[in-house]
């Protein structure tokens, strides 16, 4: 399982992995400022739910119209499967690194 990700594609990957509702563009990027104390346009976030669903890591269906929105849809992104064992084999060799880490001691 070699993936390669940017920093970018990873993190938004595991926002839609880890969101309780409907991942979609807007709620997306609300979840990235909330998560990482940064601003983030919506055509970036488009630009990298593109990129992630053409790697096979999300796929996305079309939800309903919904008067609140102007009887627009909106396209609604879930990870599969390989979303799921790229972000496990991420998890896995960070923590390798992280483990091989001397004790830190961050008060000076």
């Amino acid at each position: 399982m070699n993936q390669n990700l940017g920093n970018l594609e990873e993190t938004i990957l595991l926002i839609v992995a880890v969101m309780p509702e409907e991942a979609y563009g807007y709620t997306v990027s609300e979840e990235y400022v909330k998560n990482m104390g940064n601003r983030i346009s919506i055509s970036a976030v488009h630009t990298v739910l593109k990129r992630l669903e053409k790697k096979g890591l999300i796929k996305s269906e079309m939800g309903g119209a919904t008067a609140e929105r102007g009887g627009r849809r909106k396209r609604i992104f879930k990870v599969t499967k390989t979303g799921m064992n790229t972000l496990e084999f991420i998890q896995n060799n960070r923590m390798k690194l992280w483990n091989m880490m001397p004790k830190l001691n961050f008060s000076y």
